[in-house]
């Protein structure tokens, strides 16, 4: 690896950590979102972000391409200019398909985040990788790095890229997202889950009421129905309870654990652990003997998203 490229990056990475960070906090999406952000962006101060495939007219379109207008001379003229220092970047996010989650929290991702970091159409549309796993989480990490990566980073433009700058690299951002209801029972008020009683707790955590003209639900169903019901046939429960752990799925299943202000959290719990394992399974799959080159920066996400009316 070229000694200043590296030099540049370690100091990238070390911005990145000087951000100040909350782990645990709830917050407002674009908040969390602007974070994220901020993290990025310090990774790639310097080069130019490479993400709208016109950039890319530097490579000869495909053989099997009837497009004809895509082969327009002019089109050569969007060519990035691969002898500044450059960076490929590609976006990749996962979520349970659940419909309470197809909600604002989603669209302001796809713009603040995939908006800037996901590849673009050369019609202009955003086209980053989403994976819906029930649950939430991943289905296997070790696929989702493969095809995040393999995706963007073909070998011809990765042939490119890296000879014409010794410090142009290629960033792969993935943030992998759970999800669990957030139900507020006040004074005054009493509510039954799962066989327990919560009288005027502050909140229930694993319950969503997706409208007020609606009944709470368990959410996320799929991870409540794991520790309340497990079924060894449901491959989504093996799934969970494997990213889970034993020890932790036995502890959830026999305890309604509590936060200090009564609020039952063994959901939130539960929903935080899965996130985390699905972003180290797919970070093992991008490191070292993975699917990054020396070349490859990987910056990941492990969140929770909290639903409620």
């Amino acid at each position: 690896m070229p000694k200043r490229r590296c030099q540049d990056m370690q100091q990238r990475i070390a911005d990145m950590w000087s951000q100040p960070s909350a782990f645990g906090e709830e917050d407002e999406p674009a908040s969390v979102y602007l974070s994220i952000i901020a993290n990025r962006y310090a990774l790639v101060k310097g080069a130019q972000l490479i993400r709208d495939e016109l950039l890319l007219a530097f490579n000869k379109p495909g053989y099997h391409n009837k497009n004809k207008s895509s082969h327009s001379p002019h089109l050569a003229q969007c060519a990035a200019n691969l002898s500044l220092p450059s960076v490929l970047t590609t976006c990749g996010y996962t979520m349970c398909g659940d419909r309470i989650c197809q909600s604002r929290a989603l669209s302001q991702y796809k713009s603040m985040i995939a908006g800037r970091f996901g590849s673009m159409t050369e019609g202009g549309e955003n086209k980053p990788e989403f994976f819906f796993a029930t649950g939430g989480g991943t289905d296997s990490g070790p696929t989702l790095a493969h095809v995040t990566v393999g995706h963007a980073l073909d070998s011809a433009i990765k042939k490119k890229m890296y000879t014409k700058n010794a410090e142009s690299c290629f960033l792969c951002n993935i943030d992998v997202c759970t999800h669990c209801g957030h139900l507020e029972v006040g004074p005054g008020h009493s509510h039954n889950f799962l066989g327990n009683t919560y009288d005027g707790v502050g909140a229930v955590y694993g319950l969503a009421q997706e409208s007020v003209f609606r009944d709470p639900r368990p959410t996320c169903g799929a991870i409540v129905g794991m520790i309340s019901n497990f079924n060894m046939q449901n491959p989504v429960h093996v799934r969970l309870r494997n990213d889970l752990g034993e020890a932790n799925f036995n502890y959830l299943k026999n305890n309604d654990v509590q936060a200090d202000d009564g609020s039952s959290v063994r959901f939130l719990i539960a929903a935080a652990i899965i996130a985390i394992q699905g972003m180290r399974n797919t970070l093992d799959a991008l490191g070292p003997g993975g699917e990054l080159d020396e070349r490859g920066v990987g910056h990941m996400t492990a969140q929770v998203q909290v639903n409620n009316v």
